[in-house]
């Protein structure tokens, strides 16, 4: 299956590429033992921002239900991140839904004027306080998927380093649908979120669209269930081994991943 990949229109040729990765950075070392954990977390791909290696963006809901939302750059590579801009979205009231946008900030060296700075930030976000504390972060690519298949939207699976914001799951049509890619959080006051040139902003998983059925299963589908676990469960026991800090774990779960992937375990 080939999904096609589009730069970001209001950024192109900024920000990485989508990429595959078992890892998680914050996970216990253990996790690495789990392969049914690390195979989550490579499901799909992970999405960049439209940033530099050198940018920093972050975004704040303050007490009064203000989004102050801040861009910061270091190109002289001193590691210290220093603001390009900071601009503050106020919620409107009434029944307009028109958010002010009002820029607070410009660093007179970065090139930009006001309207540069909104231009900018329309290329890092979209759907601000939808709902409420919202804020949709665009990514750096967007997907085309072939006919039949959609492109589901999520937070970073097994990401556990806290705090957390919420993510909202979305599953667009994107073989018939348009979709710039962006991944929707939902911050409450206090709540800080950053992202970066180098690390990911969510999860982007391709799914085909169809139907399925469920059955209930027979005496036999039961019995056959439970023989494959004690078959499994005894062979694995075999295997067991012991890291110098006490960690129990088996190879036994990928042997059998790689005897199926290859056809060897059907020909037994």
């Amino acid at each position: 299956m080939e999904v096609v990949i589009l730069p970001n229109q209001r950024r192109p040729d900024v920000g990485r590429a989508p990429a595959s990765e078992n890892r998680r950075t914050w996970l216990p070392q253990q996790a690495r033992f789990c392969p049914v954990l690390e195979d989550a977390n490579k499901t799909g791909f992970l999405v960049y921002p439209p940033l530099t290696p050198t940018e920093a963006f972050q975004v704040r809901l303050m007490d009064n239900g203000l989004l102050r939302m801040s861009l910061f750059s270091d190109p002289g590579g001193s590691a210290k991140m220093s603001p390009v801009f900071v601009i503050d979205v106020r919620p409107s009231a009434g029944t307009g839904g028109v958010d002010a946008y009002d820029v607070r900030f410009v660093e007179p060296g970065a090139g930009l004027d006001a309207e540069g700075a909104r231009s900018l930030l329309d290329a890092l976000v979209t759907n601000v306080n939808a709902p409420p504390g919202g804020v949709g972060l665009r990514g750096a690519f967007d997907f085309v998927t072939p006919s039949g298949w959609d492109s589901v939207y999520l937070g970073l699976l097994n990401e556990v380093q806290r705090p957390v914001v919420p993510a909202l799951s979305a599953r667009v049509e994107t073989d018939w649908y348009p979709q710039p890619t962006e991944f929707r959080y939902v911050l409450q006051p206090g709540d800080v979120l950053s992202a970066s040139g180098q690390g990911p902003i969510g999860q982007v998983v391709f799914v085909p669209r169809e139907p399925v059925t469920l059955r209930a299963g027979t005496d036999g589908d039961a019995e056959a269930f439970t023989e494959r676990q004690r078959e499994y469960w005894t062979e694995r026991a075999s295997k067991e081994r012991s890291t110098n800090f006490g960690t129990t774990y088996s190879y036994h779960y990928r042997d059998i991943q790689k005897q199926e992937r290859s056809g060897e375990r059907g020909l037994r």
